[in-house]
């Protein structure tokens, strides 16, 4: 069933074209994105749907009685309720309907009423159909149900009887997608849902969303959650709008091959009109090719031109390169701890992080992430153990909070000081390829908007040519395109980077390694962010299988007041103690044995007559390839022994 269509939707200022000719179907079932560069439109779309505005032509048709949810950027719960009255408050009439339910049983169980009246009869009807619409609408469940939305947005019991009023503005935007999510209305709109919230976090709320039975209709810049959710995107580009069947990964791919496909008609009708001119051109004059000459210009004439297709090609340009190579160990991190005051929250953390390798740190929000990044860079104290860098490392460094920025400074200026000797026309071509044209270069840096001080802090680090990068969420304030050049730049940079990110897609095309933070440490998992989820998985099913093969099984009052195993289950799990424990030792002499090799590979081929003999060079380095091959994979198996050797004598 269709809710609702927009037939030939625009938007104009004045003579300018915001867009134009949109076209967009939203079904009861609809899982849509919209998408588009910064600036194209999106949110004053929205709001035309939603109907806070009125399009300039076109037209919007809604079903009659159509309800909408919707949550913008700048939404803020406003409330003077605590926050599970606030979520109670949605389901005022199962309240009502639970109220007349038990008004009616006390009418039912009343000693006086005539069982045998008409008027009795027609009380139990009315209560049969009421307990039935009651149970229909969740009536049962509800209370269930807002506490496992809350437990999902990291609000629990010890929350409830928060007031909103003094939560974070960060903690308002997570109730209010909680309480939208709890009305379940026919249309849920949602503008950058994803802000504020954390990995976990989302990926309880994909969970949750696909469920979801109404429409929706999204606008995000997270390409992960994207994919995960929508079967339809519309994108706003060159003033209108383009429907692509399926996720954001689909969509790319057909757009690449809608453009391509675009610029062959295009080419093809532009060689024919080239030919039919220079027919016309060489005979119209001619006498006895002059008729031939007229058809071919009226050909010309009824020619419908195909408009040039235009390029994506607007976002930022950029690259990082290193102006000298660091040693093949860049940091290495000993039994640290992190945390503030004397509350530690995540140790031990452990990490040798060697040249030309792109690690991301996960982990909830609050678990000390950026704070290790600080105390890793000597802003901040470790609370135990330190952090050492290698040998000709130099350090660069994203604060996603931009505090390196002068907020009284011009753009051009903020560049410009740190290079004084650069001529001011290259300043402002490096500032170009970062989208700082014209007199954008001389806005204060505390009127940019936080997508433009994100750029204009990469352009700073990109200018530095450090060979250690250290990010602190990079892609906070970037739009789609500029991820996505921010993602190459990374690919293709000739050192080592070290970032803190919740965007997942980014991960996935950056990252070689995935580090976990936790309460109790870090693990390494030698992938992107699928393969850690994966190894999760694993790790999970092998603790599992292990508590059963220990004998975990539910145990009798007796055994477990008195912490007790049987005999036999204290053999069994001896046993699997000893063998867990003995393959732990098998791979960590593996490992041992395979980065000795790697090591004497590494100090033959530094010697002076083999860095000249490019043959044995070339073997050695074949060698050291497979030697680093099989290290990794045995440090992965070597990280799930032990951690399953932890979790099965933590069971």
């Amino acid at each position: 069933m269709i809710l609702m269509q927009l037939q030939q939707v625009a938007r104009h200022f004045g003579a300018d074209v915001l867009f134009d000719k949109v076209n967009l179907d939203i079904k009861d079932d609809s899982r849509i994105a919209l998408v588009g560069r910064n600036g194209a439109g999106k949110s004053t779309l929205l709001k035309m749907i939603v109907g806070e505005s009125e399009p300039d032509e076109g037209q919007i048709i809604r079903k009659k009685g159509l309800t909408i949810g919707y949550l913008s950027q700048d939404t803020n719960l406003q409330s003077d309720k605590t926050i599970y009255a606030e979520m109670l408050s949605v389901f005022t009439y199962l309240q009502e309907m639970e109220q007349q339910l038990h008004h009616y049983e006390q009418q039912i169980a009343d000693p006086n009423a005539d069982h045998t009246s008409a008027a009795y009869e027609q009380l139990l009807k009315n209560y049969d159909q009421l307990q039935h619409d009651f149970k229909e609408k969740n009536g049962y469940s509800y209370e269930n149900e807002i506490r496992s939305v809350l437990h999902g947005f990291n609000f629990f019991e010890a929350d409830f009887d928060t007031e909103i009023a003094s939560l974070s503005g960060g903690q308002k935007t997570r109730l209010a997608l909680a309480k939208l999510l709890l009305e379940k209305r026919d249309l849920l709109i949602l503008d950058e849902p994803t802000n504020h919230l954390d990995i976990a976090t989302l990926a309880w709320l994909e969970n949750y969303i696909q469920g979801y039975q109404g429409a929706l209709l999204i606008v995000s810049h997270d390409r992960y959650f994207l994919d995960k959710i929508v079967k339809d995107v519309y994108e706003l580009a060159h003033h209108t709008s383009h429907h692509y069947p399926g996720n954001y990964s689909q969509f790319i791919k057909n757009k690449a091959a809608r453009q391509q496909q675009a610029w062959k008609e295009y080419e093809k009708q532009q060689a024919e009109i080239k030919k039919l001119e220079e027919f016309v051109d060489k005979n119209i004059v001619r006498a006895s090719t002059t008729k031939r000459a007229q058809s071919r210009r009226k050909q010309l004439e009824k020619i419908e031109r195909i408009e040039r297709p235009e390029n994506d090609k607007r976002g930022p340009r950029f690259e990082f390169t290193a102006a000298k190579p660091s040693g093949n160990i860049v940091l290495t991190i000993d039994n640290a701890a992190v945390g503030y005051e004397d509350t530690i929250l995540s140790a031990p953390i452990n990490l040798d992080l060697r040249k030309n390798k792109v690690v991301a740190i996960v982990g909830p929000n609050g678990i000390g992430k950026s704070t290790l990044l600080k105390s890793v860079l000597n802003l901040i104290p470790f609370l135990q153990g330190s952090a050492t860098l290698g040998t000709n490392v130099t350090v660069g460094y994203y604060d996603q909070e931009q505090q390196g920025l002068h907020p009284e400074k011009t753009v051009l200026a903020e560049v410009w000081d740190e290079h004084p000797l650069t001529a001011e026309k290259d300043i402002r071509s490096i500032l170009g390829s970062f989208l700082f044209t014209g007199d954008d270069v001389n806005k204060l840096v505390h009127d940019l908007s936080g997508g433009e001080k994100a750029r204009l802090t990469l352009t700073k680090l990109a200018l530095q040519h450090d060979n250690f990068l250290v990010f602190d969420e990079p892609t906070n304030h970037l739009d789609i395109e500029s991820k996505e050049v921010l993602e190459q730049a990374i690919a293709n940079f000739d050192g080592t980077v070290l970032f803190v990110s919740h965007d997942r897609y980014f991960i996935n095309k950056v990252a070689t390694e995935v580090m976990d933070l936790t309460p109790e440490g870090n693990v390494i998992y030698l992938g992107d962010y699928d393969y850690y989820l994966a190894k999760k998985a694993e790790l999970a099913a092998l603790a599992e299988q292990a508590a059963k093969e220990n004998g975990a099984i539910p145990e009798t009052v007796d055994n477990v007041s008195q912490g007790k195993l049987s005999y036999q289950q204290s053999k069994e799990q001896q046993k699997q103690e000893r063998k867990l424990q003995r393959e732990v030792t098998r791979l960590e002499e593996l490992v041992m044995d395979l980065d000795s090799q790697k090591e004497s590979i590494e100090q033959q081929m530094a010697q002076p007559e083999v860095a000249t003999n490019l043959g044995k060079l070339s073997e050695l380095q074949k060698e050291l390839d497979q030697v680093s091959e099989k290290l990794a994979d045995v440090e992965g198996e070597w990280t799930l022994a032990s951690l399953a050797l932890e979790e099965f004598l933590d069971a």
